[in-house]
């Protein structure tokens, strides 16, 4: 097989460092698995520009190709399951962590980390949604599991302005619910708004909560910000609603009382995209499919080759991105 190009992270005596370099099969160190795939696009998420710039503490060994997403077709596989030529994805799991990652134009990964490409989706479309998208279906499924429904009244998301937040807004929107976005960005407002937000609140109009219960406004909540934006949000939630745990940009402590929980009945769902088990990975991405898949494509608001990526990186780490990257390899 000839060099292909891939975008590889170093940690050495020559400090932290990240580039497009050209390897062969040979040179992936940290890639194990049943299945070669020839990848077609990946994507940037938050994880992905933390560990390709150093700025956190993501990669488990070095050097490791970045990029926790990729899809593309099975080049060879040693698992009945999958054929020369499927379409398929892999998020989560130990990609582009500890295991050689989407931003290379070949990668070999175990077959139980592999779905097959869901009907109604294209590779780009899958790579639009990734793992930001998983994660945001996985809050959506686990909710709609314990009794979320629509005339709860309207669903709170939080940092809707990046991935996980704004394909939730899209995405309940699209389940028929009502959707209000938390978003820091005024510029981004009015693109919340196309995605489906019914209103649009800056950090300021999220009021902090001071007492234990707080009038019972939102049927639920897709949280991507944690700390005290999570904690505020508790008190406010209708009787037997659901809040979506999933990010912690605001802090990991969340200062609260057990009021809302044992009053209203609320639950806290945590949501794990990372390790969730392979059996239920499809049921989610086959809820994202159907609906409305041939308009994911508007939550992508750049596209970048795997030699941009560096500086794609810090656009997202300094809040100049919006939605959705989608690479191109």
């Amino acid at each position: 097989m000839q060099p292909f190009r891939a975008f590889r992270i170093h940690n050495d005596d020559h400090g932290y460092r990240a580039g497009v370099e050209e390897l062969t099969l040979d040179n992936l160190t940290a890639s194990e698995g049943d299945v070669l795939m020839r990848v077609r696009y990946s994507s940037v998420n938050y994880k992905d520009a933390l560990a390709g710039t150093g700025r956190g503490k993501i990669l488990r060994r070095f050097p490791l190709v970045g990029g926790i997403d990729a899809a593309g077709e099975v080049a060879e596989s040693a698992d009945p399951r999958f054929e020369t030529g499927d379409q398929v994805l892999v998020t989560g799991h130990g990609l582009g962590v500890y295991q050689d990652g989407g931003y290379a134009e070949w990668i070999r990964v175990p077959a139980d980390w592999v779905v097959p490409l869901p009907e109604g989706l294209t590779l780009f479309q899958s790579m639009a949604l990734d793992t930001a998208g998983f994660t945001a279906g996985l809050a959506l499924h686990r909710m709609e599991q314990n009794g979320q429904t629509p005339d709860m009244g309207p669903i709170l998301v939080t940092g809707a302005s990046g991935g996980v937040g704004a394909v939730s807004v899209r995405l309940f929107y699209s389940r028929g619910y009502e959707v209000v976005a938390v978003s820091g960005r005024p510029e981004h407002h009015a693109w919340l708004r196309e995605l489906g937000a019914s209103r649009v609140l800056g950090r300021e109009g999220l009021t902090a909560s001071t007492r234990p219960l707080e009038k019972a406004t939102w049927g639920g909540a897709v949280d991507t910000v944690g700390g005290v934006v999570l904690a505020g949000i508790l008190p406010s939630v209708v009787p037997q609603g659901n809040v979506a745990s999933i990010g912690l940009a605001a802090g990991i402590e969340v200062h609260t009382t057990v009021t809302p929980f044992i009053l209203r009945g609320i639950s806290l769902l945590g949501i794990d995209s990372q390790d969730f088990p392979r059996e239920g990975r499809g049921a989610v991405w086959d809820k994202l499919a159907g609906l409305a898949g041939d308009e994911w494509e508007r939550l992508v608001t750049a596209e970048a080759p795997i030699a941009r990526l560096s500086q794609t990186f810090r656009e997202l780490l300094d809040s100049r991105l919006r939605g959705r990257c989608v690479v191109r390899l």
